[in-house]
C-alpha cells in the first residue's frame, strides 16, 4: 500500500470516501510507531468534524441476538436516511480468532448498505490497545458523516465497562427465560445501562419475556440510574421480526434530546475524553516501562527472588522502577 499524505487521508474522510475512511481506520490501528505520529496528525484535523453522532453500546451474552438486532436496527436507520457505523470491542480477537468477523458475516444486509459502514474489531487481545483504536476509529467514522455509530462489545466482563467509556447510550440485550446466572450477567453490567431490551420477544416467549420484563424493572427501581435524570427501564422485542425495535430508536432519540438539554451528554463526553487521556498515559507509561533494555535485564531476576519469598513483591517493583527512572 503506498504511502499516503496526512491531507489525503483528511480531504478523503471529510469527502465520505468510503475507501479513505477504511485506509484511515487501518492507520489508526497500526501499531507501527511511524503509522502512530501520523495517524495522531490525522485525527488532530479530523477533530473539530466529530461530535455530531449519537453513540450507542451495545452488549449482551453469546446468543443474546446483538448481530441480528444492530443489522435490523442499522438497516432501519439508513432507510431513514441515517448513515450508520458498526464497530466492535473484542479483546479475544486475538485467542479466538475474533467473533466480529462471524457477526460481519450474519450483517450481510447491513454491509451491502452504502449509508452502512461494518468494521471488524482490531486484533489484538488487549483491552486497552483495542479500546483506543476503537475510540479513534469511532471519531474517524464521525468525521465521515456518520452519525450513528454502534459500539458492540464482543468480548466478556470489563470490555462492558470499556465500551460503557466511550458511548453516550448503553443498551443491555438479555433473552427472555433464563435467570441471571445461566445469562452471565453480572449486577454491575444492569447499573450500566440505560435501557435493557429482552429479546427475542416472539413466538412462545412472548409470555416469558413480559415475565422478565417486569421482573428486570422492579429491580431497576431501587438501582441509580446509569445516566443522571434519566430512568433506566426494560423492555421487550424481537430482532428476528423487528417488533419493537422502533421503540429502542424512539427511546435513544428520547435520551439524547434530554442529556443534550440537561447537559448531562456533554459532562459524560467531556468526562470520558479526560478518562481516555489518563488510559492512554497509562498504556504508553507501561509499555515504555517493559521495552527498556535495562528493565528487561533485571527482571528475571528479580522475578525469581520474588517468586523464591526472598524479595517481596513491592520491594522488587520498586527497584525496577529505579532501574527504569535513571
Amino acid at each position: 500500500m503506498s504511502k499516503l499524505t496526512t491531507e489525503t487521508y483528511v480531504q478523503g474522510v471529510l469527502a465520505g470516501d468510503r475507501v479513505m475512511l477504511a485506509r484511515a481506520i487501518t492507520l489508526v490501528e497500526s501499531n507501527a510507531p511511524h503509522h502512530f505520529e501520523q495517524a495522531q496528525a490525522v485525527l488532530q484535523q479530523l477533530l473539530p468534524h466529530t461530535g455530531n453522532a449519537i453513540r450507542v453500546g451495545i452488549t449482551g451474552v453469546p446468543g443474546a441476538g446483538k448481530s441480528t438486532l444492530i443489522e435490523t436496527l442499522g438497516l432501519k436507520l439508513t432507510q431513514m436516511g441515517h448513515k450508520v457505523a458498526v464497530l466492535a470491542v473484542d479483546p479475544t480477537s486475538a485467542i479466538s480468532g475474533g467473533s466480529i468477523l462471524g457477526d460481519k458475516t450474519r450483517m450481510e444486509q447491513l454491509t451491502r448498505e452504502e449509508k452502512a459502514f461494518v468494521r471488524p474489531s482490531p486484533t489484538g487481545g488487549v483491552l486497552g490497545g483495542v479500546a483506543r483504536k476503537t475510540r479513534e476509529s469511532l471519531l474517524v467514522c464521525e468525521a465521515a458523516g456518520y452519525d450513528v455509530i454502534l459500539v458492540e462489545t464482543v468480548g466478556t466482563g470489563q470490555s462492558e465497562i470499556t465500551v460503557r467509556s466511550m458511548v453516550d447510550f448503553f443498551l443491555l440485550l438479555l433473552v427472555p427465560g433464563a435467570g441471571d446466572e445461566l445469562q452471565g450477567i453480572k449486577k454491575g453490567v444492569v447499573e450500566i445501562a440505560d435501557a435493557i431490551l429482552i429479546n427475542k420477544a416472539d413466538g412462545e416467549n412472548k409470555i416469558r419475556a413480559e415475565a422478565a420484563r417486569t421482573e428486570y424493572n422492579r429491580a431497576l427501581h431501587y438501582l441509580t440510574p446509569a445516566t443522571k435524570g434519566w430512568r433506566t427501564r426494560a423492555y421487550t422485542g424481537s430482532a428476528l421480526d423487528g417488533t419493537g425495535i422502533d421503540k429502542i430508536w424512539e427511546l435513544i432519540e428520547s435520551f439524547r434530546e434530554k442529556t443534550a438539554a440537561s447537559g448531562a451528554l456533554q459532562t459524560r463526553r467531556e468526562a470520558q475524553m479526560v478518562a481516555w487521556l489518563h488510559t492512554v498515559i497509562e498504556e504508553q507509561l507501561k509499555r515504555a516501562f517493559y521495552e527498556d533494555t535495562a528493565v528487561q535485564a533485571a527482571l528475571p531476576e528479580l522475578e525469581t527472588a520474588v517468586r523464591q519469598g526472598t524479595l517481596p513483591p513491592t520491594a522488587a517493583a520498586l527497584k525496577l522502577l529505579q532501574i527504569h527512572q535513571k
